[in-house]
């Protein structure tokens, strides 16, 4: 499970990244809100950890920017801002969940365990998708009716999108905005044989066309 950090207190920050690190997570650290916006946008998280109060981009707007972009990443947020309209700001701007610093670390685990239970994800990446279909995050291998198969790093990057957007309609657009820089984003073509890969592993039924709009995962 790969989790971004974004703290600008150097010592929190080195003391949360090292109890993660021995609860077995992958860890990214970032200081202010635009480093952490660049790091989501150029790689894959399970979770987000955001401090609000924190130079160039505050919490609070940076994951409405995501939602408003349709980026759904499973987020807690840990501040000293204890008000009920501070929570409220919080929930509303699209969080999973709120916790008022100081706390405990196990506090801390105990949150993130509930996290992976509603949004099944387990403690090795893996996913399960449906009776049928698992998916790891970390080993990047679909299981399809007993039948793994290894996706390469973009046709990983593409499916994770799918999964984060399970049974929602997608655009080629948005798969592009949401998982590239702009320099490095491929063609609309080149995702579409992406997807066409995908199909052939998953079956063509679990990822349909909608008509004008782009693609779905059924699953």
């Amino acid at each position: 499970m790969k989790i971004l950090l974004l703290e600008d207190d150097t010592l929190l920050n080195e003391i949360i990244e090292e109890f993660l690190e021995e609860l077995d997570y992958d860890v990214v650290s970032t200081y202010d809100g635009q480093e952490a916006l660049e790091a989501i946008y150029e790689d894959a998280f399970d979770l987000l950890l955001l401090d609000v109060n924190v130079p160039s981009l505050n919490g609070f707007d940076l994951l409405e920017g995501l939602k408003k972009n349709s980026i759904d990443i499973p987020t807690i947020f840990i501040t000293s801002l204890h008000s009920s309209n501070d929570m409220e700001k919080g929930f509303n701007s699209g969080a999973d969940d709120y916790i008022k610093k100081p706390f405990h670390l196990s506090e801390l685990e105990l949150r993130i365990n509930n996290i992976k239970r509603l949004r099944q994800i387990e403690s090795s990446g893996l996913v399960k998708l449906s009776d049928e279909v698992s998916y790891n995050h970390d080993t990047k291998y679909i299981t399809v009716e007993n039948i793994e198969t290894h996706l390469s790093k973009t046709e990983a990057k593409v499916f994770e999108y799918f999964i984060k957007n399970r049974n929602k309609s997608i655009s080629i657009e948005e798969i592009s905005l949401n998982n590239w820089i702009y320099d490095e984003v491929p063609t609309a073509t080149t995702i579409r044989t992406y997807i066409k890969n995908l199909r052939k592993i998953l079956g063509k039924d679990r990822i349909t066309t909608i008509k004008s709009i782009g693609y779905k995962l059924n699953l």
